[in-house]
C-alpha cells in the first residue's frame, strides 16, 4: 500500500496511490483468465490485507477494484456467470419457507408492559439462514429501507412470545467523525487505525405491531452486554464503543438517551465522503456508548488490525 504521497483516492482510510493502480493494473494483465472474485483475492494477498481473524478482506477488496472500475482507474474482466453454491441456496430456501411462519401477515398486536412481554430471545443472524428474515424485516417495515453492508457487520432479531418484535443491525463506522474522535481523543492516524473497535448502529427496527413501552431502550441495555462478545467471535476482535447518528427530525432519539448513551452533538450534515464542504443532507444527533470504563484506554493502544 502506498504512503500517500500520490493519493488518487482515499478508501476506507487507506490511500490508493497511483503506484498502487498500476500494480492493480499489473495484477489484472498478469492473470488474464482470473474471474472478479479471484483477483480480489489474489490483491488481498499481495497486499496482506487481511480481517483481525487472518481472514481475507475479500469482500471490502473487491468493492475498492469495482470503484476503480467505474472511475476509469483500471479495467476488470467482465463479470461471470456465478455458479449456484448449493450450500447457500439450500440455506436461502429454508429461511425462504420459516418466513410465513416467522411473520405472518395478520401477525396480532402486542401491546403490554414490559413485563408482560416475557423473555426477549437474541438472535446474531448474519451467515445463518435467519439473515433473510432480518433483510425482509428491514426492507418492508424500516424508512430506509435495507441496504447491502460492505465490511464488518452484524445482525439481530428480537423475537418474543413466538414472533419476531424488533431488529438491529451494526457496521464498522468511519474514522472522520470530529465529535466521536475528540471524545476518545483520538488524532486522526489513530482514528484510521483503530476505528475497526467501533461500531455503528445502522438499523434499529421496532415492528410497528410491537406496542411495548421502554422495549426499546431495554434492547439497547442487552445489545450492549453482548455484542463486543459476538463481534469477536465472528470478526476475531472487541468492541469498545457503540455509536449511532440520529435524525431529529423523524426521531428525538428517547431510547438511546434512557439507555444511558451519550449525546456528542450535531454533525456536519456533509456526509462521509463530502468533497464540496457543503452542507447537503439534515444533520443527525451523534450518541455514542462505551463498553466499559477503560474503554478509551483500549481505542488508544496500538492495535493490529491485520
Amino acid at each position: 500500500m502506498s504512503d500517500g504521497l500520490d493519493e488518487i483516492l482515499r478508501f476506507r482510510g487507506r490511500s490508493i496511490s497511483g503506484a498502487d493502480i498500476v500494480f492493480i493494473r499489473q495484477l489484472v494483465e498478469a492473470n488474464p483468465r482470473a474471474s472478479r472474485r479471484r483477483l480480489s483475492a489474489l490483491l488481498c494477498e499481495a497486499w496482506n490485507w487481511r480481517q483481525p481473524n487472518g481472514q481475507l478482506k475479500d469482500m471490502l477488496c473487491r468493492t475498492l477494484m469495482l470503484l476503480l472500475h467505474r472511475q476509469g482507474h483500471i479495467a476488470l474482466p467482465a463479470k461471470r456467470f456465478e455458479a449456484i453454491n448449493n450450500v447457500v441456496a439450500r440455506r436461502s430456501r429454508q429461511a425462504t419457507l420459516t418466513l410465513p411462519l416467522e411473520l405472518s401477515p395478520k401477525m396480532p398486536p402486542l401491546e403490554m408492559s414490559l413485563k408482560a412481554l416475557g423473555p426477549v430471545e437474541i438472535a446474531q443472524v448474519r451467515r445463518t439462514p435467519r439473515e433473510a428474515l432480518f433483510d425482509r424485516l428491514m426492507r418492508e417495515h424500516h424508512y430506509l429501507g435495507y441496504t447491502r453492508s460492505v465490511g464488518e457487520h452484524l445482525k439481530y432479531i428480537f423475537q418474543a412470545q413466538g414472533q419476531p418484535i424488533a431488529a438491529m443491525g451494526w457496521s464498522a463506522s468511519t474514522p472522520n467523525v470530529a465529535h466521536r474522535n475528540r471524545f476518545v481523543g483520538w488524532t486522526r492516524e489513530q482514528s484510521i487505525k483503530n476505528i475497526h473497535l467501533i461500531a455503528y448502529n445502522t438499523r434499529y427496527l421496532i415492528l410497528p405491531w410491537v406496542k411495548v413501552p421502554h422495549l426499546a431502550s431495554h434492547l439497547l441495555g442487552e445489545m450492549a452486554r453482548r455484542i463486543s462478545r459476538d463481534w469477536q467471535q465472528l470478526y476475531g476482535h472487541p468492541i469498545y464503543l457503540l455509536e449511532t447518528f440520529v435524525d431529529p427530525e423523524r426521531f428525538p432519539g428517547t431510547s438511546y438517551r434512557a439507555a444511558n448513551w451519550i449525546f456528542l452533538g450535531l454533525t456536519s450534515g456533509r456526509g462521509r465522503n463530502d468533497l464540496t464542504h457543503k452542507v447537503n443532507r439534515s444533520r443527525k444527533n451523534h450518541l455514542v456508548y462505551p463498553l466499559g470504563r477503560n474503554f478509551r484506554r483500549h481505542l488508544m493502544r496500538d492495535h493490529e488490525q491485520g
